[in-house]
């Protein structure tokens, strides 16, 4: 009762502290660990937020809240096939209520699944018609589906029920019109925005620094981006792992050694196999997208997107090699008799995660895996995949690094949040990639992002042939592919090859005088040149 009387004084210290003793003393309850992990989601805090929602699941398997929780955490996570699965729980639990269906339908959209997405918030929208938010995220969906007519009309129905000044209408407002082309009315759109709401508001900084950069009013847009990455710092509590980070690659250039990786043996492929998979890395933001567009426009050749099952594989892997050692090192325990199947264990593990998703097709001879930053998992990639295609996206590695910061992006331990710290992680994967070139035989093809955009035909047939793929003009007409794409960089691929991008930190350089010692080794070591001050 006095937690109760706190929450609704909107005491949020005192609430906290107090619901905290009562999942002490009431273990074996599922209400207070509900509350808690509500509470600790709705503050940012994700990781220990599933704990307590784990709890609740654990506790009362028919609570639909909790379902509702551990999908809403999932999901964030980008683990959308097991958020996806709590959501449908809690649908089948509790039934269609319209802010739960909403939620499935951000999942599913997430998931490219639009077909079903727009279903979903069209039962949201009728069993809920005032949810605000939830015909916001039908606009968005429609936005992302380029139905852009549709989403104008959703919107206009929606101005009449909230404050002109709502961040939220002026910011979908502001999107509408940059994807109409029509960037001035964009930006006075962002421009009537409540101040007091855009104070803590990281996505409207980002997308009004989109909005000036394409406006070529350079330092007001970078202003806007270190504002919103400011935001994220202080409020979202987001820092760069840096002694985490600095471990992991340590650790993995003393295992994947010469003399070693040529003692280990390597994954096979299996009689039932039907599909490769061609591995898409690069640092996030350096042009993975449009190959895997340009790549999936094929016959026989299906998106995977962002998968994360490598990582998965990761985590697991001590388990699976019943290993006293963490990874990477527990790989050493491939010498054993009792292991002699592993590889073949962890490739069947990943390709049924694969076959789960229901991408493939009958015809599927290949899928695409481009999760971000997997060039850290190469030498894993090429123990339990040797054969699998490896495309490796090179840009200019100022470009990279500002396009980080330029997004609200948690892949790399949280390292996009300031230039310094972006910057560091970038040369410190680098460096790991160069380690893997040199020990190990990898079936790997390098291409840069300027290459491709400024002779997209020869590039893309030596993509194509490097893979096995048959050459077909469809690869050059990448932005007709209908499917979407589920990163930041949904929008750009929408367009064909220009190279408005190209050597975009020209225009930053006063902005970026801290990070050129940075980054100066693996910009002359990968041809580029420096820029003058």
């Amino acid at each position: 009762m006095l937690y109760n009387i706190y929450r609704q004084e909107n005491n949020r210290t005192a609430a906290e502290a107090l619901i905290r003793r009562v999942t002490q003393l009431m273990p074996q309850n599922d209400w207070p660990a509900s509350e808690l992990a509500l509470m600790l989601y709705e503050r940012g805090e994700r990781g220990e937020a599933e704990q307590h929602a784990k709890n609740v699941v654990r506790l009362a398997p028919k609570n639909a809240q909790g379902h509702n929780l551990m999908g809403m955490i999932l999901t964030d996570t980008s683990r959308l096939q097991a958020g996806e699965f709590h959501y449908r729980k809690a649908l089948e639990l509790h039934g269609p209520v319209g802010k739960l269906c909403a939620n499935l339908g951000f999942n599913l959209k997430g998931q490219g699944k639009i077909a079903e997405a727009n279903k979903l918030y069209r039962q949201a929208v009728d069993l809920e018609p005032d949810n605000t938010a939830s015909i916001m995220g039908w606009i968005k969906l429609k936005e992302a589906d380029r139905q852009i007519d549709e989403a104008w009309e959703l919107l206009k129905k929606l101005e009449m029920d909230i404050p002109a000044g709502s961040v939220n209408l002026c910011m979908t407002r502001a999107i509408l019109h940059r994807r109409d082309k029509n960037l001035e009315k964009a930006l006075a759109a962002l421009n009537q925005a409540n101040t007091e709401e855009t104070k803590q508001n990281a996505a409207y900084h980002y997308e009004k620094g989109d909005v000036l950069d394409k406006l070529q009013r350079y330092d007001e847009a970078f202003e806007s981006f270190n504002m919103a990455n400011q935001i994220i710092r202080e409020f979202g509590k987001k820092k760069y792992g840096k002694e985490q980070s600095l471990n992991l690659v340590n650790r993995l250039k003393a295992f994947f050694v010469r003399d070693r990786v040529n003692q280990l043996p390597k994954g096979k492929r299996g009689e039932h196999e039907r599909v490769t998979p061609v591995f898409i890395v690069g640092y996030p933001r350096s042009g993975t997208t449009m190959v895997e567009q340009i790549v999936s426009s094929l016959d026989g050749v299906i998106a995977g997107d962002e998968l994360s099952f490598m990582w998965d594989i990761v985590g697991a892997a001590p388990k699976m090699l019943n290993s006293s050692l963490f990874y990477p090192e527990c790989f050493a325990d491939l010498w054993f008799g009792d292991n002699q199947a592993a590889l073949e264990t962890f490739r069947d593990f990943y390709l049924k995660k694969v076959y789960q998703l229901g991408i493939l097709e009958d015809d599927s001879k290949f899928f695409t895996d481009k999760m971000p930053l997997n060039e850290t998992n190469l030498g894993l990639i090429s123990l339990i995949f040797p054969e699998a295609p490896i495309v490796h996206l090179i840009r200019h590695p100022l470009d990279v690094v500002l396009s980080n910061f330029f997004n609200d992006l948690t892949h790399g331990n949280c390292q996009s949040y300031d230039l310094t710290t972006s910057a560091t992680h970038y040369a410190l994967i680098r460096d790991l990639l160069d380690h893997y070139l040199k020990e190990m035989d990898i079936n790997y093809h390098s291409v840069r992002y300027e290459d491709i955009v400024h002779n997209p035909e020869k590039k893309c047939r030596e993509i194509t042939d490097f893979i096995g793929l048959e050459w077909d003009d469809k690869c050059l007409d990448f932005h007709k592919n209908k499917r979407y794409a589920r990163t930041a960089s949904y929008a750009q691929v929408t367009e064909n090859f220009y190279d408005s991008s190209v050597f975009r930190h020209l225009n930053y350089v006063d902005h970026i005088q801290e990070i050129l010692p940075i980054l100066e080794p693996a910009i002359k070591r990968l041809g580029y040149s420096m820029p003058e001050n």
